[in-house]
């Protein structure tokens, strides 16, 4: 699986593997140190004896291209970072459907929900399950409640389980 990092990095990666590898450094220590496999710094190591520094270069990322530009994805975190009711939802609830919505209002692109789930995880964002508290709940007078409230309730139990009411 490919390390998350830019082309570029991974370049320098390798190269900076080269150059332990020539300083004599085992292909255990040059892995060790370079946060890579050995057999990665083997398969770098060959390609720079048949190929030279040329080899060792960076290549484009495999895989359909995003439909965003990286300045498209950065105002896209940023409308979604100010919440969905800023745009006119009900809750702050963001689904793929309502995030797909935005993509199109903004930058006139479709995305499909699973393909947008892709797209989001790359730029960093993930799932989170919307708390299930009321946002007017009170502490303090639950904590009341339950110290000196709910003993006398309880209390007042019956062993059938009603409550025990005079008269």
């Amino acid at each position: 699986m490919r390390p998350r990092a830019t082309a570029i990095q991974l370049q320098r990666r390798r190269r900076h593997a080269i150059h332990l590898w020539q300083r004599g450094k085992s292909l255990a220590r040059v892995a060790q140190r370079v946060g890579a496999g050995r057999n990665s710094v083997w398969r770098w190591v060959h390609t720079y004896q048949l190929q030279g520094m040329p080899g060792l270069r960076a290549r484009p990322i495999p895989g359909r291209p995003s439909y965003l530009s990286t300045e498209q994805k950065t105002h896209l975190a940023q409308v979604l970072g100010h919440g969905a009711q800023a745009r006119g939802y009900q809750t702050e609830l963001w689904t793929l459907e309502r995030i797909a919505k935005v993509v199109w209002q903004e930058f006139h692109i479709r995305y499909r929900p699973n393909a947008l789930w892709y797209l989001l995880r790359r730029m960093g964002w993930s799932c989170q399950k919307p708390e299930r508290r009321s946002c007017q709940r009170n502490e303090t007078a639950i904590a009341h409640w339950k110290r000196y409230e709910w003993p006398h309730i309880k209390k007042g139990c019956t062993p059938g389980g009603a409550l025990g009411f005079p008269g």
